[in-house]
Protein backbone atom coordinates (compact mmCIF):
# COMPACT_ATOMS: atom_id res chain seq x y z
CA UNK A 1 0.00 0.00 0.00
CA UNK A 2 1.04 3.74 -0.33
CA UNK A 3 0.15 6.72 1.74
CA UNK A 4 -0.27 10.04 0.47
CA UNK A 5 -1.14 13.23 2.10
CA UNK A 6 -2.03 17.01 0.98
CA UNK A 7 -2.58 20.01 2.81
CA UNK A 8 -3.44 23.53 2.51
CA UNK A 9 -4.79 26.53 4.06
CA UNK A 10 -8.21 27.82 3.31
CA UNK A 11 -9.15 31.51 3.92
CA UNK A 12 -12.59 32.49 3.79
CA UNK A 13 -12.16 36.56 2.90
CA UNK A 14 -10.02 35.34 -0.38
CA UNK A 15 -12.64 32.65 -1.23
CA UNK A 16 -10.61 29.66 0.08
CA UNK A 17 -7.42 30.66 -1.76
CA UNK A 18 -4.47 29.79 -1.18
CA UNK A 19 -5.80 26.31 -0.60
CA UNK A 20 -4.04 23.89 -2.82
CA UNK A 21 -1.95 26.12 -3.98
CA UNK A 22 -0.32 26.93 -0.64
CA UNK A 23 2.77 25.69 -1.51
CA UNK A 24 2.92 27.92 -4.58
CA UNK A 25 1.09 30.89 -3.69
CA UNK A 26 3.72 33.30 -3.98
CA UNK A 27 5.54 31.60 -7.24
CA UNK A 28 7.52 28.57 -7.83
CA UNK A 29 10.43 28.48 -5.67
CA UNK A 30 8.90 31.37 -3.19
CA UNK A 31 9.67 30.94 0.50
CA UNK A 32 7.49 30.32 3.55
CA UNK A 33 8.20 34.01 4.13
CA UNK A 34 7.34 35.64 0.89
CA UNK A 35 4.59 33.28 1.21
CA UNK A 36 2.98 34.71 4.55
CA UNK A 37 3.59 38.12 3.55
CA UNK A 38 1.46 37.78 -0.05
CA UNK A 39 -1.02 36.43 2.51
CA UNK A 40 -0.66 39.41 4.86
CA UNK A 41 -0.93 41.84 2.12
CA UNK A 42 -3.90 40.35 0.26
CA UNK A 43 -5.75 40.56 4.33
CA UNK A 44 -4.57 43.56 4.88
CA UNK A 45 -7.75 45.69 4.51
CA UNK A 46 -10.17 42.35 6.42
CA UNK A 47 -10.37 43.38 9.65
CA UNK A 48 -9.35 40.56 12.27
CA UNK A 49 -12.78 39.11 13.01
CA UNK A 50 -13.25 38.18 9.16
CA UNK A 51 -10.22 36.54 8.72
CA UNK A 52 -11.46 33.13 9.40
CA UNK A 53 -9.38 30.09 7.94
CA UNK A 54 -8.78 26.55 8.20
CA UNK A 55 -6.05 24.05 7.27
CA UNK A 56 -7.27 21.05 5.85
CA UNK A 57 -5.59 18.03 5.09
CA UNK A 58 -6.16 14.57 3.52
CA UNK A 59 -4.42 11.35 2.90
CA UNK A 60 -4.74 9.32 0.46
CA UNK A 61 -4.23 5.26 1.04
CA UNK A 62 -3.82 3.44 -2.11
CA UNK A 63 -3.06 -0.60 -3.41
CA UNK A 64 -0.68 -1.47 -5.59
CA UNK A 65 -3.02 -1.27 -8.23
CA UNK A 66 -3.72 2.39 -7.55
CA UNK A 67 -6.99 2.05 -5.72
CA UNK A 68 -7.92 4.23 -3.21
CA UNK A 69 -8.96 2.35 -0.01
CA UNK A 70 -9.56 5.25 2.10
CA UNK A 71 -9.09 8.92 2.00
CA UNK A 72 -8.91 10.57 5.71
CA UNK A 73 -9.64 14.47 6.07
CA UNK A 74 -8.33 16.80 9.24
CA UNK A 75 -9.58 20.25 9.13
CA UNK A 76 -8.45 22.96 11.87
CA UNK A 77 -10.24 26.38 12.26
CA UNK A 78 -8.92 29.25 13.10
CA UNK A 79 -7.63 33.24 12.60
CA UNK A 80 -4.80 34.76 10.34
CA UNK A 81 -2.99 36.74 12.48
CA UNK A 82 -2.37 40.74 11.49
CA UNK A 83 1.52 39.59 11.84
CA UNK A 84 3.88 36.32 11.82
CA UNK A 85 4.45 35.32 15.59
CA UNK A 86 6.74 32.38 16.76
CA UNK A 87 9.70 30.20 15.40
CA UNK A 88 8.07 27.05 15.46
CA UNK A 89 6.39 25.04 12.42
CA UNK A 90 6.97 25.62 8.79
CA UNK A 91 4.61 27.37 6.31
CA UNK A 92 2.00 29.43 7.45
CA UNK A 93 2.34 28.29 11.34
CA UNK A 94 3.31 31.77 12.09
CA UNK A 95 0.01 33.37 11.11
CA UNK A 96 -2.51 30.70 12.19
CA UNK A 97 -4.28 31.12 15.46
CA UNK A 98 -6.17 27.99 15.76
CA UNK A 99 -9.70 28.06 17.10
CA UNK A 100 -9.86 28.52 21.28
CA UNK A 101 -5.79 29.82 21.14
CA UNK A 102 -4.27 32.93 21.56
CA UNK A 103 -0.66 31.90 20.27
CA UNK A 104 -0.27 30.64 16.60
CA UNK A 105 0.83 27.30 15.91
CA UNK A 106 4.55 28.77 15.45
CA UNK A 107 3.96 29.63 19.29
CA UNK A 108 2.12 26.27 20.43
CA UNK A 109 4.49 23.18 21.27
CA UNK A 110 4.87 20.76 18.88
CA UNK A 111 3.08 18.22 21.10
CA UNK A 112 0.03 20.34 21.26
CA UNK A 113 -0.20 21.49 18.02
CA UNK A 114 -0.16 17.93 16.51
CA UNK A 115 -2.88 16.85 18.62
CA UNK A 116 -5.13 19.70 17.08
CA UNK A 117 -3.55 20.19 13.99
CA UNK A 118 -5.19 18.95 10.59
CA UNK A 119 -2.25 16.79 9.92
CA UNK A 120 -2.38 15.23 13.22
CA UNK A 121 -6.06 14.49 12.80
CA UNK A 122 -6.21 13.16 9.05
CA UNK A 123 -3.24 10.84 10.64
CA UNK A 124 -5.40 9.22 13.38
CA UNK A 125 -8.28 8.99 10.49
CA UNK A 126 -6.10 7.09 8.74
CA UNK A 127 -4.47 4.81 11.56
CA UNK A 128 -7.74 4.30 12.68
CA UNK A 129 -8.43 2.68 8.72
CA UNK A 130 -4.93 0.49 8.47
CA UNK A 131 -5.74 -0.69 12.04
CA UNK A 132 -9.01 -2.29 10.83
CA UNK A 133 -6.56 -4.04 8.22
CA UNK A 134 -5.24 -5.87 11.05
CA UNK A 135 -7.56 -6.74 13.62
CA UNK A 136 -8.24 -10.67 13.66
CA UNK A 137 -11.57 -11.46 11.86
CA UNK A 138 -14.15 -13.30 14.72
CA UNK A 139 -14.00 -16.36 12.14
CA UNK A 140 -10.20 -16.74 11.28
Amino acid sequence: MTLADDSGLEVDALGGAPGVLSARYAGDGASDAERVNKLLAELSRVKSSERTARFVSVIAIANREGVILNLSTGACEGLIADAPCGVNGFGYDPVFIPQGFEQTFAELPATLKNRISHRGKALQAATDFLRCLTVSSPAG
